[in-house]
């Protein structure tokens, strides 16, 4: 008898592919992702699926999910004294990746940190992945919290990327925490990390951090994704010193169009990156954040476009949950 699946059931037929999977099946087209941050404690998923909807229609293959880690804020007692206290502002980074998947039937990558968690809390995240059919995960180290100036690794955690990169992929081969595990049912993680086109913030040298990247590839990394950049030439650069390397997995570009006259400073000053004078000299000129919006979509489109004719896998675009220049951005470049 054939049954008619719902809308909702959509997933079962359409996800469960690994990125690298998506990119292959493409045969050289390239492909479209965006990345979302989960709503704050309190506030709706729904307003999260309003902006994913515009963006569903242009078929991204895969959306990233960011996970955000712990935060300090002091509780006042009724005495005047002050308890130090840690909470995660936004929590549920699998549970909304699951949410997409089943609603959308398009696969998820939530993104995996070394900073507030312990390995054994990050086997846990992994096997909940793993229960819940989500394939791809991104290994990051993390940002230090705002009260630090440098990152300083979490009680039992991972100091660096490429351990937790270790630590996925010993999971596939049935090595947990605690125990080895010989099963039929090891997970099998598709592994995204971060390439610096313009290096890390933290690395003396391009150089240096082009090391960094090789012990993750070489520890089971499956693709890459870069920082922001507005100046393709840094990729292209990048790509093809990665390359000389003997790096041949996917390299995705990751874009963020500029939406506030704050950016103009606030981007270089936290990423330590460039901005072409042309695009300064053209913000500069804007009286308003509307203008300044405007002018970072048409800079990204641009961008987008050379960086297509170029042949990049996939456009991958730091959304920061709001879609209405996105959806501009992309109805120019698919």
């Amino acid at each position: 008898m054939f049954v008619v699946l719902p809308r909702e059931y959509n997933f079962l037929l359409n996800t469960k592919m690994k990125v690298t999977e998506h990119i292959a099946r493409s045969k050289g087209k390239t492909l479209f992702s965006f990345e979302i941050v989960p709503p704050k404690k309190g506030n709706s998923i729904e307003e999260l699926y309003r902006n994913i909807e515009p963006l569903i229609e242009f078929k991204p293959p895969f959306i990233d999910v960011t996970t955000s880690r712990e935060e300090f804020f002091y509780k006042q007692h009724p005495n005047g004294l002050l308890e130090k206290k840690i909470t995660r502002m936004r929590p549920g980074t699998v549970g909304i990746c699951s949410a997409i998947q089943y609603k959308y039937g398009v696969d998820t990558v939530p993104h995996v940190l070394c900073g507030g968690f312990t390995k054994e809390e990050t086997e846990y995240l992994l096997v909940d992945c793993f229960y819940l059919g989500i394939d791809n995960v991104m290994a990051l180290r993390g940002d230090a919290r705002k009260e630090e100036r440098y990152f300083e690794p979490t009680k039992d955690g991972h100091t660096y990327a490429v351990d937790l990169v270790r630590q996925i992929k010993d999971l596939g081969r049935g090595k947990f925490l605690h125990d080895v595990i010989e099963t039929d049912y090891g997970t099998d993680f598709c592994v995204g990390v971060a390439g610096y086109p313009e290096k890390h913030i933290e690395s003396p040298s391009m150089t240096f951090d082009l090391a960094r990247l090789k012990e993750k590839v070489d520890a089971g990394a499956d693709y890459i994704v870069t920082q922001m950049f507005f100046d393709n030439q840094k990729y292209f650069e990048f790509v093809e010193k990665v390359r000389l390397m003997g790096i041949d997995i996917p390299i995705i570009p990751g874009i963020k169009p500029i939406t506030t006259k704050k950016h103009l400073n606030l981007l270089p000053q936290v990423f330590k990156l460039d901005l072409p004078e042309i695009l300064v000299s053209e913000l500069e000129k804007c009286k308003t954040n509307e203008d300044v919006k405007q002018v970072g979509i048409e800079w990204a489109i641009e961008q987008s476009k050379e960086l297509k004719l170029w042949g990049v896998p996939t456009l991958h675009y730091y959304s920061m949950g709001k879609s209405d220049n996105i959806v501009d951005i992309v109805s120019k470049v698919f």
